[in-house]
């Protein structure tokens, strides 16, 4: 388990989060908060150095882009999906079950 504070986390701007030997990209979308991997699945890039739109995060190296809600590989150059964790969110903390 990974704890953050909401109001620590701004906006479609994803974070890398390191716990447990895995690392994580931590994106918050108004008052929901996802998590992926960090590592895209085409290349060795760090999701959390992307972009994010709507509920897609895109990896900056190929441009693939992957949905936060299900880690879904939704364009090419990626094909695998990513695995997501459970969030949960509690007034002002984010809990991310690893």
């Amino acid at each position: 388990m990974a704890d953050l504070q909401l109001d620590q986390l701004t906006d479609r701007k994803p974070v890398k989060l390191e716990k447990n030997g895995k690392t994580i990209c931590v994106t918050r979308i108004g008052n929901e908060v996802f998590a992926i991997d960090d590592t895209c699945s085409h290349s060795e890039a760090s999701l959390s150095e992307g972009e994010v739109t709507d509920f897609k995060i895109e990896c900056w190296l190929h441009g693939a882009e992957f949905d936060l809600r299900t880690g879904e590989a939704v364009t090419l150059p990626a094909n695998i999906p990513l695995e997501t964790y459970s969030v949960t969110v509690n007034a002002n903390s984010v809990t991310v079950e690893i």
